[in-house]
C-alpha cells in the first residue's frame, strides 16, 4: 500500500461527502424533466463548476498527465489564442444559447424540431455509439491509475480463490456511479459534481504550491533543456519535430471548439439544465476562470514528472518508477501511469491521499454525468420518438435507468476487452469525430441558417462519422499511418460542412422560422428572459452584454475580455519578437516561472469566488425544487415544431 492511513481518511471523508449530497438531493427528483435537466433549476456558478469537473474526469486528468508529460509548456503558448477564441464564444453564447432557448432536453430533440424525427433517431444511435466507444475505456483507466497509484495488489484470495483486483475494482467505482444517478437523475449528478468540484480546485491549488516550493526550478530548467532542439519542451518555436502534440495539434483543436460547439454528448444533462439561457451564457463566461487552477497544475505536475525522470538528482526515484513502468504490458499504459508514479514518490502524506480523492471525485463525476447522458440519449432520441402512447412519469424514469444500467454493463466489458495502443488524446478525438465531425454543421446551420434542409443534415452526419469509422479502422490495422486521430477529426469537420452548406443551397428554398424555434418575439415563453432595460443594443451592448445583464453581469463581461485581451496582446507581442530575435531557453522559463505563480494566485481568489457563488446558487436551486409545478408533458417529445 502506497497510502497512509491519514491518506486513506481524505479519501473516506471526501466520498462520505459526495455521498450525502447525493441523499440530500433524492427527495427533490420528481419528474422526466428533473431527472434530464435538474428541473431547469441550475445557476451559473454551479452550472460552471459542476459541468467543469463533469468534463474533466479522471482519464481526462491522466490525458493531460501524459500529453504534457510530452509538450512541456509549448502547447500553453499556442493556448494564449485559445482564450481568445473562448472569450467570443461564451461572451456570444455561441450555440449554447440559442440552443437553450429551444427548451429541447437533448440535442437529438432539437434535431428533430429542425429537421425531422427521422433524423432524431439518426443521430440519436450516431452519438450513442460514439458515446460508448469513446466511453468505453474510463474505466479501466481509472481503475488501473487507482491500483497502482494506491499500490493495491494485482490480485487477492477470496475462499481459497485468487481473485483479480481489475475487474473488482472496476465494477466497485462503476456501481457507486450508478448509484449517484440512481439516486436523484441529473439533480444528484449537479449536487455530487458541486461537491466535488470545490475540493478538486482547493487540491488542484494546494499541489501547485507545494510542487513550487518542494521543486527546484533550477533543476526544471535543465531536465526540459535534455529535449531535442526541434521537440522542445520549452520554447513553442523550436517544436518541429515534436509528434503528435504540436502546433499543428493545438490549431485544430481551435477549430474543433468553434465548430464542435456542443457537439458532444457526454454531458448533454448539463445543457438543458441552466435556469434560463442568460444562466447558461454567463455560466460559460465563468468556465474560462474555473479551470485556471485545473489547468496550470495539470500543466506543471507533469512537467514536474518529466524533471524528476531525466534529472540526475532524482535518480533514486527513477530506479523506483521505472521498476515498476518495466513489468507494465504496452507502451501506452507506461505513457499513461508514468506521473502517477512519480507522484507516488514526491507527494507527502496527506496530498498524496488528497490527489487520490481528487482521482476518486473525478472518475464518480465523470461516469455519473456519461451513464446518465449517454442512458438518456438512448431512451429519449432513439427509443420514444417510436412510441405512440406516453408513458407515466415513473416508467419514463425507470426506463431511462434501466437503459444507464445497460451503458454502464457495456463499458465494463469493453474496459476488460480493448488494449490500449495509443495516446488518450488520439483515441478521444477520432472516437469522437464518430458524431462531432458531423454534428457541429448541423447543429451551427440549424441554430443560425434559415436555409439549413433536412437532406443537408443527413448527408453531413453520415459524411462525418463514415469518415471518423475509417479512421479508427484504418488506425487499429496500422498504428502508424500518415494521419493520426486529431487529423482524421479535422478531416471529417472540413468535409461535412462543405457538404452541409453544398446540399442545402442545392436543395429546396423553403425557410425555417427560427423565431418559433427559438421561442422568440411571439412565442416567448414567460419567465425566462428577464429585462434589465429596453434601451437599443449600443456601447457596451455591442460587445455582447444584452437588456437581460446587470451591473454584476456587465462587470464579469469586461473583467472576461480584459484578461483574455491582455493573454493576447502578450502572444501577440511575444511571437513577433521570436520570429524577429533568438530568445534563449532561459528567457523562456522566467516567462513560464511568473506565469505558473500568477495562475496560482488568481486561482486561490477563484476557489473562494466560485465556492461562494456556487453555495448560494445550491440554495436557489433547492428552493425552486421545492416550490415549482412539474409539467407532465416536458419529458422530450416533440408534438408541434417547425422545419
Amino acid at each position: 500500500m502506497n497510502l497512509h492511513w491519514i491518506d486513506w481518511l481524505i479519501v473516506v471523508f471526501v466520498f462520505g461527502m459526495m455521498v450525502a449530497g447525493v441523499l440530500v438531493s433524492k427527495a427533490h427528483m420528481r419528474s422526466v424533466a428533473d431527472f434530464l435537466a435538474a428541473g431547469r433549476t441550475a445557476g451559473r456558478y454551479v452550472l460552471s463548476l459542476s459541468s467543469g469537473i463533469a468534463a474533466l474526469g479522471a482519464i481526462t486528468i491522466v490525458n493531460n498527465l501524459e500529453m504534457n508529460f510530452v509538450a512541456g509548456f509549448t502547447q500553453t503558448w499556442w493556448g494564449f489564442t485559445m482564450g481568445l477564441v473562448m472569450l467570443v464564444l461564451t461572451v456570444s453564447g455561441w450555440v449554447i444559447y440559442r440552443f437553450r432557448q429551444t427548451r429541447a432536453l437533448t440535442l437529438s430533440q432539437f434535431f428533430e424540431m429542425r429537421y425531422s424525427r427521422n433524423f432524431r433517431v439518426f443521430a440519436g444511435l450516431i452519438a450513442f455509439i460514439a458515446g460508448l466507444i469513446n466511453f468505453g475505456i474510463f474505466p479501466s483507466v481509472g481503475a488501473r491509475y487507482f491500483i497502482y497509484y494506491c499500490g493495491l495488489p494485482q490480485s487477492f484470495e477470496l475462499f481459497g480463490l485468487e481473485i483479480s483486483s481489475y475487474p473488482l475494482l472496476m465494477a466497485l467505482l462503476l456501481a457507486t456511479a450508478l448509484f449517484f444517478v440512481f439516486a436523484g437523475g441529473q439533480i444528484a449528478v449537479v449536487i455530487s459534481d458541486f461537491i466535488q468540484g470545490v475540493f478538486v480546485n482547493l487540491v488542484f491549488v494546494l499541489l501547485l504550491a507545494f510542487v513550487l516550493i518542494k521543486i527546484d526550478w533550477t533543476h526544471i530548467s535543465e531536465a526540459l533543456a535534455t529535449a531535442p532542439v526541434d521537440a522542445s519542451r520549452i520554447n513553442p518555436f523550436k517544436t518541429g519535430h515534436l509528434e503528435d502534440f504540436n502546433f499543428w495539434y493545438f490549431l485544430i483543436g481551435v477549430f474543433g471548439v468553434i465548430y464542435s460547439a456542443m457537439s458532444w454528448q457526454g454531458t448533454q444533462g448539463y445543457n438543458a439544465s441552466a435556469r434560463s439561457a442568460h444562466e447558461a451564457k454567463m455560466g460559460g463566461v465563468l468556465g474560462s476562470w474555473r479551470g485556471l487552477g485545473q489547468s496550470t497544475a495539470l500543466l506543471l505536475i507533469p512537467i514536474v514528472a518529466y524533471t524528476v525522470m531525466h534529472h540526475q538528482f532524482y535518480l533514486p526515484v527513477q530506479q523506483s518508477v521505472n521498476g515498476v513502468l518495466d513489468g507494465l504490458g504496452s507502451e501506452a499504459l507506461r505513457n499513461q501511469l508514468r506521473v502517477p508514479l512519480v507522484l507516488v514518490e514526491i507527494l507527502p502524506v496527506g496530498l498524496l491521499g488528497a490527489f487520490a480523492a481528487v482521482m476518486l471525485a473525478a472518475f464518480i463525476s465523470t461516469h455519473d454525468t456519461y451513464l446518465h447522458s449517454w442512458g438518456s440519449i438512448f431512451i429519449q432520441d432513439v427509443v420514444m420518438p417510436f412510441r405512440r402512447k406516453p408513458l407515466s412519469q415513473r416508467q419514463h424514469i425507470n426506463l431511462l435507468r434501466a437503459s444507464i444500467v445497460g451503458v454502464a454493463v457495456f463499458i465494463y466489458f469493453f474496459s476488460l476487452w480493448f488494449k490500449p495502443s495509443d495516446y488518450i488524446a488520439m483515441f478521444f478525438a477520432i472516437t469522437g469525430a464518430i458524431f462531432a465531425g458531423g454534428s457541429g454543421a448541423v447543429i451551427i446551420g440549424g441554430l443560425y441558417w434559415k436555409r439549413g434542409t433536412t437532406a443537408a443534415a443527413w448527408s453531413s452526419m453520415i459524411t462525418g462519422s463514415s469518415i471518423a469509422v475509417g479512421g479508427i479502422i484504418i488506425r487499429q490495422l496500422d498504428h502508424d499511418f500518415f494521419l493520426n486521430g486529431q487529423q482524421f477529426w479535422m478531416l471529417s469537420m472540413a468535409a461535412s460542412t462543405v457538404v452541409y452548406v453544398a446540399v442545402s443551397l442545392a436543395g429546396r428554398r423553403r425557410a425555417c422560422d427560427l423565431d418559433r424555434l427559438l421561442h422568440r418575439g411571439a412565442h416567448a415563453v414567460g419567465g425566462e428572459l428577464r429585462v434589465v432595460d429596453e434601451t437599443p443594443a449600443r456601447g457596451l451592448k455591442m460587445l455582447g452584454m444584452g437588456r437581460e445583464f446587470t451591473r454584476r453581469d456587465k462587470a464579469l463581461y469586461i473583467l472576461t475580455y480584459a484578461w483574455a485581451l491582455s493573454w493576447g496582446l502578450v502572444f501577440g507581442v511575444g511571437t513577433i519578437w521570436n520570429l524577429t530575435h533568438e530568445v534563449n531557453d532561459a528567457a523562456w522559463m522566467r516567462f513560464w516561472r511568473y506565469y505558473v505563480w500568477l495562475y496560482l494566485v488568481i486561482s486561490v481568489v477563484v476557489l473562494f469566488w466560485f465556492t461562494v457563488g456556487g453555495a448560494r446558487d445550491i440554495r436557489e436551486m433547492f428552493a425552486l425544487l421545492r416550490t415549482r409545478r412539474r409539467d407532465e408533458a416536458d419529458d422530450g417529445s416533440v408534438e408541434d415544431h417547425a422545419r
